[in-house]
């Protein structure tokens, strides 16, 4: 045994010094992380210390500072639970609405809770169909409903159009979560014409 150690004693050697040199690398190691962590969280406490809240005057929720997601979040701190929203009410007033923009397709303006549309039945053809508009006075679909993909007129409506609510939707009266300037494009132009109107007016005046 001894003669056997004393021939590989140069390997047991290298061995001892390999492990030694390795526990000392990771514990060198783990203290330059430690420090390292340390060092990073005191410049976020010192960041957070002087970070200032940010307000957006253009939000309809109020004052929020840059941890939180203003909209989505209605001003909650991201690491803490928010109360889940009332159900808010479909609109049922049964009045045809603007369009906000041209070939917008409408907004259902009533409810539509239990209708069946599927490929048995579609219940918005049931008042919405040209052959029944009149009876139910309900605006009839548009003439694009009945044209296939090769713009060919059919008897009935088209498959491409049967399903309603992929473009149709039902409004509620939930509060819009950004404040928003939009205008229909019938109050753009309108407005442009005013202005029109009136330098043209001033030139004409002496």
């Amino acid at each position: 045994m001894n003669n056997a150690f004393a021939r590989n004693r140069p390997l047991w050697i290298a061995a001892s010094l390999t492990v030694g040199l390795l526990v000392l690398v990771f514990i060198a190691g783990w203290l330059f992380g430690r420090g390292s962590e340390k060092k990073h969280e005191a410049q976020r406490e010192v960041a957070a210390a002087h970070k200032a809240p940010v307000t957006h005057p253009d939000s309809a929720l109020g004052r929020t500072d840059r941890r939180q997601i203003d909209a989505l979040r209605r001003g909650i701190p991201i690491d803490q639970e928010a109360a889940p929203q009332p159900l808010w009410r479909v609109q049922n007033m049964d009045v045809k609405r603007e369009r906000a923009y041209p070939m917008q397709p409408p907004t259902i303006p009533h409810a539509i809770d239990g209708y069946q549309v599927d490929k048995n039945s579609n219940r918005c053809m049931l008042c919405h169909a040209r052959a029944n508009a009149e009876k139910f006075q309900a605006p009839p679909v548009s003439v694009t409903h009945y044209m296939d993909r090769d713009d060919q007129f059919l008897a009935t409506i088209s498959s491409r159009r049967y399903f309603c609510n992929q473009c149709h939707v039902v409004q509620t009266d939930a509060p819009v979560l950004v404040n928003n300037t939009f205008q229909t494009i019938d109050a753009v132009l309108a407005a442009a014409e005013a202005g029109t109107a009136t330098a043209e007016a001033a030139q004409r005046t002496p």
